[in-house]
């Protein structure tokens, strides 16, 4: 099991009203997605050949986050297609689902400008973290 990637909330990311604004969640589960990948792929993975592109971002905001809080964000796999597949988040504060969130990636090799099947390796790592 990976553990959840935890976040640092900047003031930078507080709006006027002194929570998270409401775009920042994005930046904060690409965040989580590099932790997990990096876990599932290692440091030396070849992203211009075997990327992702994002096809899709959805976020619902169950909670509002502070300056204070200290997130923890776990990612899971909802679905795996042939070239596809859609990546789920959970935002936590004290064990406590503050935001959930989903992306659909697309694999793509830079290097061609197309989309690729997704790679073995990537499908395998992507497997080990599929929510039950």
């Amino acid at each position: 099991m990976i553990a959840p990637a935890k976040i640092q909330v900047r003031f930078t990311d507080l709006d006027v009203l002194g929570h998270v604004n409401n775009n920042i969640y994005l930046s904060y589960f690409e965040m989580a997605r590099v932790h997990y990948f990096r876990e599932l792929l290692g440091i030396s993975w070849d992203w211009q050949k075997f990327g992702i592109v994002i096809a899709k971002n959805e976020v619902e905001y169950l909670k509002s986050v502070l300056l204070q809080h200290e997130p923890q964000i776990t990612v899971y796999t909802e679905q795996l297609g042939t070239k596809s597949f859609t990546l789920g988040y959970e935002l936590r504060v004290n064990d406590e689902v503050y935001a959930k969130g989903r992306s659909v990636q697309v694999c793509f090799d830079a290097t061609t400008q197309s989309t690729i099947a997704i790679p073995e390796q990537m499908r395998f790592g992507l497997e080990k973290i599929i929510k039950e």
